[in-house]
């Protein structure tokens, strides 16, 4: 099965943004992609660079809503999974949040980002509600799938909710920066991800020069033994296309050994003395 990690630019124009989203989705239906994930917030600026007291509601949505109704006619007619990045409103939450659109064109739930940052450039805590949504994996047509919406990837708990609750492919939309993490120390981190928990991660991070980052792209796949298996360029546009056999996270050394070996009896007792 082919997957797309959709590697594009954001203008200041929303609504071009989206029908850029659209081509790219065409074309990667096209070349025979079941599953198409794109980067976090990825039709508008990425607006946490500079620190608010007021969230910019004019810009939030609702789930469904208009965005992700287009996405659903697209997925449907093309016979695709969708996996959008969307700064959400609901009632008085707003959220970083990943709908996740079946080949039908069902909406089969928004994971919402949990854990929330603030430091220079990233001034998250100012815009995000933290998410209560939990861990969702979503049975979809193409296979078992969950979504690390940026942040969360750093937290070993949230990958391993995941893996417990059957993921075969982890989708992190992400916005990182040129710079921002010592060399190498992203892909590390999903592919120790990958190995650990025995499923392919696929890291979709945000292009291009903005008002205070430049965001450096380079997404790139992980398999379950915790390989690179495909990468993309430095600050280039592109869709990113990886074949992945989903057949091998059954194989792997998670799914043969560590979590057959797993004492989940006694983690409880370990964790919730610590805040």
């Amino acid at each position: 099965m082919k997957i797309a990690l959709v590697q594009q630019k954001s203008s200041s124009s929303k609504e071009q943004n989206i029908q850029n989203g659209i081509e790219v989705v065409r074309k990667a239906a096209s070349s025979g992609a079941k599953i198409i994930s794109f980067s976090e917030l990825a039709f508008i600026p990425f607006f946490p660079q500079k620190p608010s007291s007021t969230k910019p509601l004019e810009i939030a949505e609702s789930i469904p809503g208009s965005t992700t109704d287009i996405f659903s006619q697209l997925a449907k007619e093309l016979n695709v999974v969708i996996i959008l990045n969307l700064y959400e409103k609901d009632k008085d939450g707003t959220y970083d949040s990943s709908p996740v659109i079946d080949a039908d064109g069902n909406i089969l739930g928004t994971t919402r980002m949990i854990h929330i940052t603030d430091y220079a450039c990233f001034h998250e805590k100012d815009f995000y509600t933290p998410g209560n949504n939990g861990a969702p994996v979503y049975e979809t047509k193409f296979g078992k799938i969950g979504v690390a919406i940026c942040y969360d990837r750093h937290y070993p708990e949230y990958m391993r909710a995941l893996a417990i609750n059957g993921a075969e492919i982890v989708f992190i939309p992400q916005a990182g920066a040129v710079g921002e993490w010592p060399e190498g120390l992203y892909e590390a981190e999903m592919r120790v991800a990958a190995f650990q928990n025995g499923y392919f991660t696929a890291l979709c991070n945000r292009v291009g020069e903005e008002e205070c980052l430049t965001f450096s792209g380079e997404s790139f796949v992980c398999n379950p033994e915790g390989e690179v298996i495909t990468r993309s360029g430095l600050g280039t546009e592109e869709i990113l296309y990886c074949d992945v056999d989903l057949e091998k996270c059954k194989t792997s050394h998670a799914k043969r050994l560590f979590f057959r070996d797993r004492r989940p009896e006694l983690y409880t007792d370990w964790f919730k003395h610590h805040k």
